[in-house]
């Protein structure tokens, strides 16, 4: 049995709970990502951001990212995996939410993200391909 450790990236970046939007996409920029973890001061996660988000939440809606905090588009409980659960606990409850990237915690802090193209390339072709397919039901991919 593998550990989702053994998948994860392990430099995932947050963005802070008190940061603008403004600073989240320019980190995402020099990241060269889509995605990142909202972490409040405590270090604890708080949610997840993405590009789309900052598109459709803020500058589609007329609010300023640079007055925009993260924190404000955080909503509900983020979904998170425990950095010692099975992957294949992982792979289900991304199919289950529909999600492409879920955060890897360890005492309540942020240590990596598992991602689709994480699981891809360590995992069962058949396995990733069912990954797959459910993820994209939803995102219409």
């Amino acid at each position: 049995m593998s550990a989702v450790r053994e998948f994860m990236t392990t430099d995932a970046r947050c963005v802070g709970e008190n940061e603008s939007l403004l600073e989240a996409a320019r980190l995402m920029r020099d990241l060269d990502c889509g995605a990142l973890p909202i972490c409040g001061d405590d270090g604890k996660l708080k949610g997840m951001i993405t590009d789309r988000d900052i598109v459709l939440k803020c500058v589609a809606a007329g609010r300023d990212p640079g007055r925009t905090m993260a924190g404000d588009l955080a909503a509900g409980k983020p979904f998170c995996i425990d950095a010692d659960a099975n992957v294949d606990a992982a792979i289900d409850m991304m199919e289950q939410h529909q999600i492409r990237r879920l955060p890897v915690i360890s005492d309540h802090k942020l240590v990596g993200i598992i991602s689709q193209g994480d699981i891809a390339r360590n995992y069962s072709e058949q396995r990733v391909g069912e990954l797959v397919e459910h993820i994209s039901e939803r995102h219409g991919v």
